[in-house]
């Protein structure tokens, strides 16, 4: 993972929520996304963490592969830099957006701030 979204996990998993976090470090299986959560429900999910300093937000195409051949339970959380950091700085957008993403689109988002990101991701069922 790269630095900047290290400093992004370092966020999530200091974020207070009923999910269980594991951060995915593998060099086997290129583009498998940053982290795994497991939820009260019994449900696991991936997050790719990205940081975005653009209109555009940078994947690889292992990456986009992932998202694409796995439509469920896969997320990806954005983190764009702001003058001024705000809660709203946090997007959580689904799997499937990863396209329009690339494309420097702007997807609607499932939730906005960190904390209703995590809250959202805690009610998966």
């Amino acid at each position: 993972m790269k630095k900047r979204e290290t400093k992004l996990w370092l966020k999530l998993k200091s974020q207070k929520s009923k999910i269980i976090w594991t951060r995915i470090e593998n060099s086997a299986a290129h583009g498998t996304p940053d982290v795994l959560g497991y939820n009260e429900n019994h449900i696991f999910f991936t997050v790719e963490l990205k940081v975005k300093w653009s209109e555009k937000i940078s994947f690889s195409p292992h990456q986009i592969a992932f998202h694409f051949t796995h439509p469920k339970r896969t997320f990806i959380l954005v983190e764009e830099q702001q003058k001024v950091p705000g809660p709203s700085a946090i997007k959580l957008y689904e799997g499937t957006a990863v396209h329009a993403l690339v494309g420097g689109a702007h997807p609607p988002h499932v939730a906005c701030g960190l904390s209703a990101c995590c809250l959202w991701l805690e009610k998966l069922k």
